[in-house]
Order: C-alpha cells, then structure tokens, then sequence
C-alpha cells in the first residue's frame, strides 16, 4: 500500500518560481516511477513529467526548460521545482506514483496560482 502527499503550492507572481513536494510512503520498493501531473478545470490531466526506475526525469516538451524534478531518496521526496512562471502554469499540481502491479496512487493536488 502507497502513500502520495504533495505540498508547496501557493500564489505566486508571474516569472517567480515554486518548488512542489511530494511525499511518498508505505510499500515504496513496490514503486517504479513517479510522475507530476497538472489540471486545469475543464480539461484533462497533463503530464508534467516523470521520474523512472532510469533516474533521468523525461519532461513535456513544452515545460522542459522551466520544470525540473529531482529526488531525495533519503526523505522519499521528489520535488518539482518550476520557475519563470507563466499565467498559463496556474493549475493543481498531482504526484501520481507507478507500481510494479500497475497499480497507480494519486495525491489529492496542490493549488499553484501564478498572478500579479
């Protein structure tokens, strides 16, 4: 069983930055990649990006110069930093994390509002 949590989420002007946390817990060895997802009302669930059993995040083409995801393996936190943020990045940001039974956990979100 899995545990998803995430946090950090706020108001933030455009061009500022933001780190989002998410924590995860339980059964991690059962864990093979973590993702961040995005959703704006009204549309479908957008990947952010992807951290795999590989190590090497893969980003969405269109956020790949301002999103980076890293891990702290010793707190099972991986984090999402964004910067140069944009009106358009206003969303609640999921951290959805992959077992090998393919199983899925999502968090409940967290709100990131970009506005002046």
């Amino acid at each position: 069983h899995v545990q998803v949590v995430e946090s950090g989420g706020g108001l933030v002007q455009p061009g500022g930055s933001l780190r989002l946390s998410c924590e995860v817990s339980g059964n991690i060895s059962s864990i093979y990649a973590i993702s961040w997802y995005r959703q704006v009302p009204g549309k479908e669930r957008e990947l952010v990006g992807v951290l795999g059993d590989g190590g090497r995040p893969v980003y969405a083409h269109a956020l790949r110069d301002r999103f980076t995801i890293s891990i702290d393996n010793a707190s099972n936190l991986i984090y999402l930093q964004m910067s140069s943020l944009r009106f358009t990045d206003t969303a609640v940001y999921y951290c959805k994390a992959s077992g090998y039974n393919d199983q899925e956990t999502w968090g409940q979100g967290t709100q990131v509002t970009v506005s002046s």
